[in-house]
């Protein structure tokens, strides 16, 4: 993998949506920009989230997903997806959750950015789709995209390329991360395995170390959106 190539980058301030008889904050709708714009410790600018508890942050200040997954979608979902459909700041195309490990730091224009999870799909993706069973089946196909945390500030543009800079020591791919989380539970060996990437976001850490004690962490509030 020697350059990652950019093929949109994305921001959106959150808005409203009906949710039941409620309405929920997001902000995955993102809408692709031409210009430069600044890359801080927090995101884009130009950029929120509705829900700073489960979204946004240093850990996960830029939302990436693959290019390569938009074809599958389409299909599944039966129509036509412009970039930023997964609510991504960067659609990419030549780095998959395969290719990149927690951990892995890039160039992105001025600024740095390293992986620090993987992204977890929420209800909100649901409700934009109009499809219940979206989040678990983009939890169970392994599409979910990643997070970077920013490590250098600086301007970015869509004309940058990625640029790997560093590879973890450990090499746990983002993939493999997905599988222990939500498929292979019991593989208490893995587990330990990558809570030893110490650039493993504290989110991530906190529900493999309780796996780890012994402890199950309920999802199915991220996933259906109700309590």
């Amino acid at each position: 993998m020697n350059w990652v190539e950019i093929l949109s980058l994305n921001v959106g301030k959150p808005k409203e949506m009906d949710f039941g008889k409620k309405s929920v904050s997001t902000g995955i709708f993102k809408v692709p920009i031409s210009q430069a714009v600044f890359l801080s410790s927090m995101n884009f600018t130009g950029d929120g989230q509705g829900d700073l508890v489960h979204h946004g942050g240093v850990h996960k200040a830029v939302c990436v997903y693959p290019h390569e997954h938009y074809s599958h979608w389409e299909r599944v979902l039966e129509r036509t997806l412009s970039y930023g459909a997964f609510g991504e700041n960067l659609t990419l195309t030549g780095m998959t959750e395969e290719d990149v490990c927690i951990g892995d730091s890039f160039q992105l224009g001025e600024a740095i950015v390293q992986v620090s999870q993987p992204r977890q799909p929420c209800f909100k993706l649901a409700l934009v789709y109009e499809r219940k069973d979206l989040p678990l089946l983009v939890q169970d196909t392994g599409f979910t995209g990643f997070y970077f945390r920013v490590l250098r500030e600086g301007l970015v543009s869509p004309m940058d390329t990625l640029i790997p800079l560093t590879r973890q020591v450990h090499a746990i791919s983002v993939s493999e991360a997905n599988r222990l989380m939500h498929h292979d539970k019991q593989d208490l060996e893995g587990v330990r395995r990558l809570l030893e990437v110490e650039e493993l976001s504290p989110s991530w850490r906190k529900t493999f170390e309780k796996r780890v004690a012994g402890q199950d962490v309920d999802t199915s509030e991220r996933i259906s959106g109700e309590k």
